[in-house]
């Protein structure tokens, strides 16, 4: 997977590309949007009380193992192209991407013996809760992307850009249907589902399969 090695065409493809994302087949309404506000907002003070006894456990954890910080941030993409950073306890060494950005494969090597644990877990993805209280992600949504392999999608996979027609998700249709083996068209496939038949329904299914995913490490890298 390559990387755009310059900023400022990432920055300037990303945005050309925005400007054509279609909101036509986005299933919801003002009241959907409420709905999903209130579910982010109450999931994610309950994930939290769960959760930050885990952060501090497994940041000790990951402290220990090779003395590298315990979290790290990425820079990615929400709805229309507005670009946010998630956080996330780090599970690959602190060397893992000086060649650039890389598609994590399946038994990466750069991930750590905590790492592929967390992983597994999904614990890693704990702080993202942060997000979703902020307003950049939701519970239920596309995985966000970075930007620069957006550009590249977009560009192999026409259409692969509308997934930001609506906000990207800790867990959503696509994660629980395929989690990280899925490749990026079968990503949008399940994504634009989701997207064209969103609904309370579809999204507690979702919660329920996320359960799923969690308990029985399904999917992970």
């Amino acid at each position: 997977m390559s990387e755009y090695t310059t900023g400022g065409c990432v920055v300037m493809e990303t945005s050309s590309y925005i400007n054509n994302i279609d909101y036509s087949n986005v299933r919801g309404s003002v009241l959907f949007d409420v709905y999903q506000r209130v579910l982010d907002i109450v999931l994610s003070i309950i994930g939290l009380l769960v959760g930050i006894p885990l952060i501090a456990i497994f940041g000790i954890l990951i402290k220990i193992e090779d003395n590298g910080p315990i979290t790290y941030k990425q820079e990615r993409l929400g709805k229309g192209g507005k670009r946010f950073y998630i956080y996330k306890l780090r599970s690959m060494r602190t060397d893992a991407e000086k060649f650039g950005a890389q598609w994590a494969e399946k038994n990466d090597p750069r991930i750590t013996k905590v790492g592929k644990f967390i992983r597994k877990t999904r614990i890693d993805e704990i702080p993202q809760l942060f997000n979703i209280l902020k307003g950049d992600m939701s519970i239920i949504g596309p995985r966000p992307e970075r930007p620069s392999f957006t550009v590249e999608f977009n560009k192999e996979i026409p259409g692969f850009i509308n997934r930001l027609a609506v906000k990207p998700g800790l867990t959503g249709w696509a994660q629980v249907n395929g989690g990280y083996d899925i490749t990026p068209k079968e990503k949008l496939v399940e994504d634009i589902y989701y997207i064209k038949n969103r609904s309370i329904l579809l999204d507690f299914k979702i919660i329920l399969k996320t359960v799923k995913v969690v308990l029985t490490g399904h999917g992970a890298r």
